[in-house]
């Protein structure tokens, strides 16, 4: 397989010291479909900058496409389409008039330019609204159109900064299926941040679970699930009193210490998450075990291993999707940003 971004040891510290990358590496492959996933702070959209050549890296090296990106950025620019967390849609324009004035900017003219833009017109499903003015679509065809554009240059590397942010859930579905067929009719490689578990489940064919700027796991999906090993039971509890603290966490804590094929228990925030093999066969001995001990299970959930797992395995958290009203009431309304 031919690497089209390689990164060793990539560190940027800002000048208040803050560490917002520390000593990363990782690589993509050609036609790769690539993500970082990971709670806000994670350092994936400084990743993305410093490999789009927006941010110069601290120290450690770093190529795209097998250029330098900091001795070779004008090089990289021309290579790669980068879609940044907020839409850059004019408003007053028409979708076909932004696509156009994209080409444009891209030093793209005529007749190849306006057969780009009608064929990705109809693979982003806006071929019936590319003459209404954009400040009237939705804000699904508005991140569809973003992502359109970003590709009228034919870019080798797509750079996607948490693309579906603050949509609901049915239009977020729906652009996940035109990544998808982006990333196999265009044969684009993709590097795509997310904190959707889901997202990073369904598009990415690797992944890095990142956290506070560190990589913390990296592989497949299933390699990366696999290496949990058992089902995942995730309970609530209350005792006599119907109190719920942390000195309750460390009692059933204790408890579970006796019970047998448990493989390891760790604080899930408002619970325990307990990993022991054959999940559904243990629940009610767990079920039996606390009943005697006078701790009342509030909630029990058992499931197979997900990326969550994974995440909380290496860093003792989950990852918390946090989307602020503001960002999401405002992300659509912004003018039209650099790429």
């Amino acid at each position: 397989m031919t690497e089209v971004i390689n990164v060793k040891d990539l560190t940027l510290t800002y000048a208040d010291g803050t560490k917002a990358v520390q000593g990363i590496s990782f690589s993509v492959n050609e036609g790769e479909f690539f993500g970082f996933l990971g709670p806000n702070g994670a350092g994936k959209s400084t990743t993305i900058k410093i490999l789009t050549t927006l941010l110069h890296k601290t120290s450690g090296t770093a190529s795209v496409v097998g250029l330098d990106i900091e001795r070779q950025a004008p090089l990289i620019r021309k290579l790669i389409g980068v879609q940044s967390q907020d839409t850059s849609v004019d408003p007053e324009l028409t979708g076909r008039e932004n696509m156009l004035l994209e080409g444009h900017l891209q030093q793209m003219h005529g007749k190849e330019l306006e057969e780009r833009v009608d064929s990705l017109l109809n693979v982003v499903g806006l071929k019936e609204a590319a003459d209404k003015r954009a400040g009237r679509y939705s804000g699904g065809m508005k991140k569809r159109l973003d992502l359109a554009s970003v590709l009228v240059h034919k870019p080798k590397i797509m750079f996607l900064d948490e693309p579906t942010t603050g949509l609901d859930p049915q239009t977020r579905a729906t652009v996940w299926d035109y990544l998808e067929q982006l990333n196999k009719s265009e044969g684009i490689t993709i590097f795509l941040t997310t904190q959707y578990l889901e997202e990073a489940d369904r598009l990415c064919q690797r992944l890095c679970i990142v956290d506070q700027g560190k990589i913390v796991a990296q592989g497949t999906p299933a390699e990366l699930k696999s290496e949990i090993g058992a089902d995942a039971i995730t309970i609530t509890m209350k005792d006599g009193q119907g109190k719920s603290d942390d000195s309750l966490k460390a009692k059933g804590r204790q408890l579970l210490q006796s019970l047998p094929n448990i493989m390891n228990v760790v604080d899930s925030g408002n619970g325990l998450t307990i990993y022991a093999k054959d999940g559904g066969y243990f629940v009610p001995d767990l079920v039996r075990a606390f009943d005697k001990s006078d701790i009342k299970l509030v909630s029990i959930n058992l499931s197979t291993p997900s990326l969550d797992d994974v995440f909380l395995k290496h860093t003792g958290k989950r990852i918390r999707v946090e989307e602020l009203q503001k960002q999401t009431s405002s992300m659509f309304s912004r003018g039209r940003g650099s790429r």
